[in-house]
């Protein structure tokens, strides 16, 4: 098993939520996002940034919350 963290950014790079902090085995996962932070709060409709490290491997990708 290797770490495998998802977090989520706003697009001013400020952390919105952890989604996944934990030990997987290979293998594809999927993650829902129900749109709100850390602090159960809903965020704005607008572009976020998800950050995928495991192991190795590191990716950034784009999303939209639109309400």
């Amino acid at each position: 098993p290797v770490k495998v963290v998802v977090d989520v950014y706003n697009v001013r790079g400020q952390k919105v939520i952890t989604l996944v902090d934990e030990l997987k085995e290979a293998g594809q996962y999927s993650v829902n996002w129900n749109g709100q932070d850390q602090s159960g709060r809903r965020v704005s409709s607008g572009v976020y940034f998800y950050r995928m490290n495991a192991g190795d491997f590191r990716a950034v990708r784009k999303m939209v919350i639109v309400k």
